[in-house]
Protein backbone atom coordinates (compact mmCIF):
# COMPACT_ATOMS: atom_id res chain seq x y z
CA UNK A 1 0.00 0.00 0.00
CA UNK A 2 1.21 3.48 -0.89
CA UNK A 3 -0.23 6.90 -0.12
CA UNK A 4 -0.09 9.10 -3.23
CA UNK A 5 -0.81 12.83 -2.96
CA UNK A 6 -2.15 14.56 -6.08
CA UNK A 7 -1.96 18.37 -6.26
CA UNK A 8 -2.10 21.25 -8.70
CA UNK A 9 0.39 23.84 -7.47
CA UNK A 10 1.89 27.20 -8.34
CA UNK A 11 5.62 27.88 -8.56
CA UNK A 12 5.54 29.22 -5.01
CA UNK A 13 3.82 26.09 -3.69
CA UNK A 14 0.27 27.46 -3.34
CA UNK A 15 -2.39 24.77 -3.75
CA UNK A 16 -5.50 26.57 -2.52
CA UNK A 17 -8.48 27.25 -4.78
CA UNK A 18 -6.96 26.24 -8.13
CA UNK A 19 -10.36 26.24 -9.88
CA UNK A 20 -11.80 29.32 -8.18
CA UNK A 21 -14.71 27.43 -6.59
CA UNK A 22 -13.82 28.67 -3.10
CA UNK A 23 -14.10 32.27 -4.24
CA UNK A 24 -10.70 33.38 -2.92
CA UNK A 25 -9.21 36.57 -4.42
CA UNK A 26 -6.50 34.61 -6.30
CA UNK A 27 -8.61 31.53 -7.03
CA UNK A 28 -8.96 30.00 -10.47
CA UNK A 29 -5.27 30.23 -11.30
CA UNK A 30 -5.08 26.82 -13.03
CA UNK A 31 -7.88 27.66 -15.49
CA UNK A 32 -5.92 30.61 -16.87
CA UNK A 33 -4.07 28.21 -19.17
CA UNK A 34 -7.11 26.36 -20.49
CA UNK A 35 -8.82 23.08 -19.71
CA UNK A 36 -6.46 21.01 -21.86
CA UNK A 37 -3.78 21.56 -19.19
CA UNK A 38 -5.89 19.64 -16.66
CA UNK A 39 -8.08 17.26 -18.65
CA UNK A 40 -7.61 13.50 -18.76
CA UNK A 41 -5.21 11.48 -16.63
CA UNK A 42 -2.56 14.18 -16.28
CA UNK A 43 -1.36 12.68 -12.97
CA UNK A 44 -0.77 9.29 -14.60
CA UNK A 45 -2.88 7.33 -12.18
CA UNK A 46 -3.94 4.68 -14.71
CA UNK A 47 -4.93 1.42 -13.08
CA UNK A 48 -4.21 2.82 -9.61
CA UNK A 49 -7.65 4.44 -9.85
CA UNK A 50 -9.19 1.07 -10.65
CA UNK A 51 -7.41 -0.90 -7.93
CA UNK A 52 -6.83 1.73 -5.25
CA UNK A 53 -9.08 4.04 -3.28
CA UNK A 54 -9.45 7.81 -3.48
CA UNK A 55 -9.38 9.60 -0.15
CA UNK A 56 -11.08 12.99 -0.17
CA UNK A 57 -11.87 15.58 2.45
CA UNK A 58 -15.47 16.76 2.72
CA UNK A 59 -15.04 19.97 0.70
CA UNK A 60 -13.18 18.26 -2.13
CA UNK A 61 -15.68 15.38 -2.20
CA UNK A 62 -18.63 17.79 -2.31
CA UNK A 63 -17.09 19.74 -5.21
CA UNK A 64 -16.17 16.56 -7.10
CA UNK A 65 -19.58 14.95 -6.49
CA UNK A 66 -21.15 17.85 -8.39
CA UNK A 67 -18.54 17.79 -11.17
CA UNK A 68 -17.60 14.20 -12.05
CA UNK A 69 -20.87 12.19 -12.21
CA UNK A 70 -22.08 14.22 -15.21
CA UNK A 71 -18.95 13.57 -17.26
CA UNK A 72 -18.50 10.65 -19.61
CA UNK A 73 -14.96 10.80 -21.04
CA UNK A 74 -12.68 7.79 -20.25
CA UNK A 75 -10.89 9.42 -17.30
CA UNK A 76 -14.21 10.53 -15.79
CA UNK A 77 -15.49 6.95 -16.11
CA UNK A 78 -12.50 5.79 -14.05
CA UNK A 79 -13.06 8.52 -11.46
CA UNK A 80 -16.74 7.67 -11.20
CA UNK A 81 -16.18 3.91 -10.98
CA UNK A 82 -13.35 4.11 -8.45
CA UNK A 83 -13.74 3.53 -4.72
CA UNK A 84 -13.90 6.73 -2.67
CA UNK A 85 -13.45 7.32 1.06
CA UNK A 86 -14.64 10.64 2.47
CA UNK A 87 -12.91 12.00 5.55
CA UNK A 88 -15.63 13.96 7.31
CA UNK A 89 -16.97 14.34 10.83
CA UNK A 90 -20.26 15.83 9.61
CA UNK A 91 -21.15 14.32 6.23
CA UNK A 92 -23.32 11.22 6.36
CA UNK A 93 -24.97 10.96 2.93
CA UNK A 94 -22.42 10.35 0.15
CA UNK A 95 -24.83 8.80 -2.33
CA UNK A 96 -24.40 11.69 -4.80
CA UNK A 97 -21.23 10.10 -6.18
CA UNK A 98 -21.09 6.36 -6.88
CA UNK A 99 -18.82 4.12 -4.81
CA UNK A 100 -18.36 6.69 -2.04
CA UNK A 101 -18.40 5.91 1.66
CA UNK A 102 -17.62 7.92 4.76
CA UNK A 103 -14.35 6.91 6.35
CA UNK A 104 -14.97 4.89 9.48
CA UNK A 105 -13.08 6.06 12.57
CA UNK A 106 -9.81 7.94 12.80
CA UNK A 107 -8.24 9.11 9.52
CA UNK A 108 -4.69 8.01 10.33
CA UNK A 109 -5.77 4.61 11.66
CA UNK A 110 -7.96 4.02 8.61
CA UNK A 111 -5.10 4.83 6.22
CA UNK A 112 -2.72 2.56 8.14
CA UNK A 113 -5.27 -0.29 7.89
CA UNK A 114 -5.96 0.23 4.18
CA UNK A 115 -4.57 -2.50 1.93
CA UNK A 116 -5.14 -0.67 -1.37
CA UNK A 117 -3.12 2.27 -2.66
CA UNK A 118 -4.60 5.50 -1.28
CA UNK A 119 -4.86 8.45 -3.67
CA UNK A 120 -5.42 11.79 -1.93
CA UNK A 121 -6.68 14.41 -4.36
CA UNK A 122 -6.70 18.02 -3.18
CA UNK A 123 -8.00 17.78 0.40
CA UNK A 124 -5.19 19.78 1.97
CA UNK A 125 -6.29 19.13 5.57
CA UNK A 126 -6.17 15.37 4.93
CA UNK A 127 -2.77 15.72 3.23
CA UNK A 128 -1.31 17.72 6.12
CA UNK A 129 -2.60 15.17 8.64
CA UNK A 130 -0.98 12.31 6.71
CA UNK A 131 2.24 14.30 6.23
CA UNK A 132 2.46 14.92 9.98
CA UNK A 133 2.32 11.15 10.53
CA UNK A 134 4.92 10.49 7.78
CA UNK A 135 2.42 8.42 5.78
CA UNK A 136 2.86 10.00 2.33
CA UNK A 137 4.92 7.85 -0.02
CA UNK A 138 4.60 9.85 -3.23
CA UNK A 139 3.67 13.31 -4.48
CA UNK A 140 2.42 13.84 -8.03
CA UNK A 141 2.36 17.53 -8.81
CA UNK A 142 1.35 19.60 -11.77
CA UNK A 143 3.01 22.98 -11.42
CA UNK A 144 1.65 26.04 -13.18
CA UNK A 145 3.87 29.02 -14.11
CA UNK A 146 2.11 31.26 -11.62
CA UNK A 147 3.30 32.96 -8.44
CA UNK A 148 0.53 34.05 -6.06
CA UNK A 149 2.50 35.06 -2.98
CA UNK A 150 -0.36 34.11 -0.67
CA UNK A 151 -2.56 31.11 -0.04
CA UNK A 152 -2.34 27.66 1.49
CA UNK A 153 0.84 25.74 0.71
CA UNK A 154 1.36 22.04 0.24
CA UNK A 155 4.53 22.23 2.35
CA UNK A 156 3.84 24.93 4.94
CA UNK A 157 6.59 26.90 6.64
CA UNK A 158 7.66 25.35 9.92
CA UNK A 159 6.73 21.83 8.85
CA UNK A 160 9.09 18.91 9.28
CA UNK A 161 11.79 18.33 6.66
CA UNK A 162 10.72 16.06 3.81
CA UNK A 163 13.41 14.34 1.74
CA UNK A 164 12.24 13.17 -1.67
CA UNK A 165 13.66 11.79 -4.89
CA UNK A 166 12.45 12.94 -8.30
CA UNK A 167 11.10 9.86 -10.07
CA UNK A 168 9.67 11.51 -13.17
CA UNK A 169 9.40 14.96 -14.67
CA UNK A 170 7.94 16.22 -17.93
CA UNK A 171 6.94 19.53 -19.45
CA UNK A 172 3.31 19.36 -20.60
CA UNK A 173 2.02 22.47 -22.33
CA UNK A 174 2.42 25.37 -19.91
CA UNK A 175 2.80 23.06 -16.91
CA UNK A 176 5.32 20.64 -15.48
CA UNK A 177 4.32 17.20 -14.23
CA UNK A 178 6.60 15.85 -11.51
CA UNK A 179 6.49 12.68 -9.45
CA UNK A 180 8.46 12.55 -6.20
CA UNK A 181 8.86 9.58 -3.90
CA UNK A 182 10.42 8.97 -0.53
CA UNK A 183 14.18 9.34 -0.57
CA UNK A 184 16.17 6.23 0.24
CA UNK A 185 16.83 6.28 3.93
Amino acid sequence: MSVIVIQFTTLDGIVSDPDGSAGTPNGGWMLRYGREEISGDKFRLGSTLDEGVMLLGRNTWEAFSRLWPGRDEPFAARMNAGAKLVASRTLTDVSAWANSSVLDGDLVDAVKREERDVIVIGSLGVVHTLMAEDLVDEYRLITFPTILGTGEQLFPAGGPPVHLECQEIEKAGHTVFARYGRATR
